[in-house]
């Protein structure tokens, strides 16, 4: 389940910028993300990612909230060259960098929210047994003071 833009006129490096803000999350928070972004690239990634949340729906027959972005790929696509004049009729070179945005997108699984109420209590129980060995600690401590005396 995956969309291709290629030969896009952004360069690379302005749309991984924006490429990282919405890599490993859910389609719909990337849409939503990508909709209120003041950038170019915002625009240019929303299509591509809309796109792939289409293909999959239609091809694959997925329901869109189900979906996350696996990975966003922008690659380096050919670069157009251009020469601007200056004085003593020398000419500077400018080039005109373009992108190739791939979105590739895979279904998440309802795992990943048991995983996270285990961890969550994990985390609880691994509390309590800090506080418990502290407490222990506060004992001995206490005891050797009252052992020296």
């Amino acid at each position: 389940m995956k969309a291709i833009a290629r030969t896009i006129r952004i360069t690379p490096k302005k749309a991984n910028l924006v490429a990282g803000m919405v890599r490993k999350r859910g389609v719909n928070e990337a849409l939503e993300i990508l909709k209120f972004t003041p950038k170019k690239a915002a625009q240019i990634i929303y299509k591509v990612v809309a796109s792939a949340a289409s293909n999959a729906e239609t091809n694959f027959k997925q329901d869109k909230n189900n979906l996350v972005i696996k990975e966003i790929v922008i690659g380096k696509g050919p670069t157009l060259k251009r020469r601007v004049p200056v004085s003593r009729g020398r000419a500077f070179p400018i080039d005109k960098r373009t992108s190739n945005i791939t979105v590739l997108l895979s279904i998440e699984e309802p795992k990943e929210i048991k995983k996270q109420a285990s961890a969550s209590t994990e985390k609880t129980q691994e509390k309590d047994m800090k506080k418990d060995e502290n407490e222990e600690n506060e004992e001995n401590a206490s005891n050797k003071t009252t052992n020296n005396k």
